[in-house]
C-alpha cells in the first residue's frame, strides 16, 4: 500500500479504537502548540493491526508530546498530565520537546518532529494529532513506509545498539508482535525474542 492510502488507513485505525480517540480529543482539548500523541500510541496500533490482533496491546503509557519553547518549567508537564488523567483517567506522559535535547544530549530541538526525528527507532517516530477542525493529522519525520513494513529500525541520528537491543527486549517487542524485522546494524542479530 502507497503511503498515502496507509496514511489514511492508520488514520482510520485511530478514529476507530475508542480509547485512542478519546485520548486525542482530551489532548487536543489542551490546545498545546505543535503536539501529537506519539511513539507506542500509533506503533502498537499499526502492529497489532498488522499482526490480527483482535485486541489492542496495552500501552504501558500516552506520550504527548509538544513544542513550547517559551516554557520550559517541567513542572508544567506535570500539571498537564494531572489535567489530563482528570479528563480521561489514563497513563499519561506528557514533554515539552523544547527543553528534551538537553537531557538527550543533543543540539535545541525546532519543533516536535525534529525532536521525534531523534528518537532510537523510526518506527517511534510517528505522532497522530486533531486539527481544531476535527481532521486527524500524522507526524511521522521518517514516513510511514518502515511501520507498514513491521521493521524496527536503529535510528542513525541516536547509533545506540545497546540502548536500540535493551529496548526491543525489555518491550517484548519480538515476542508480542513475531512478524517485526529488526533492521540497524549488523541487524542487531543478538536480540532475544524474551
Amino acid at each position: 500500500m502507497n503511503e498515502t492510502a496507509f496514511a489514511a488507513q492508520l488514520a482510520a485505525w485511530l478514529r476507530a479504537d475508542a480509547q485512542r480517540l478519546a485520548a486525542l480529543q482530551a489532548a487536543a482539548s489542551l490546545n498545546l502548540p505543535d503536539w501529537c500523541l506519539a511513539a507506542g500510541f500509533v506503533r502498537n496500533l499499526v502492529w497489532d493491526r498488522l499482526h490480527d490482533h483482535p485486541v489492542a496491546t496495552p500501552l504501558a503509557d500516552i506520550d504527548l508530546i509538544y513544542w513550547n519553547p517559551d516554557c520550559l518549567d517541567p513542572d508544567t508537564d506535570a500539571v498537564l498530565e494531572q489535567r489530563l488523567r482528570r479528563m480521561l483517567p489514563l497513563p499519561w506522559s506528557v514533554k515539552n520537546q523544547a527543553r528534551m535535547h538537553v537531557r538527550n544530549g543533543d543540539a535545541p530541538y525546532q519543533s516536535s518532529c525534529d525532536a521525534m526525528s531523534y528518537w532510537v527507532e523510526r518506527e517511534t517516530a510517528v505522532g497522530a494529532w486533531l486539527r481544531p477542525d476535527g481532521e486527524l493529522r500524522l507526524l511521522a519525520p521518517f514516513g510511514l513506509a518502515p511501520l507498514q513494513n513491521l521493521n524496527i529500525t536503529l535510528n542513525a541520528k541516536r547509533p545506540k545498539p545497546e540502548a536500540f537491543a535493551a529496548r526491543i527486549a525489555t518491550k517484548r517487542w519480538l515476542a508480542i508482535w513475531p512478524r517485526l524485522r529488526v533492521v540497524g546494524p549488523d541487524d542487531v542479530a543478538q536480540v532475544p525474542k524474551t
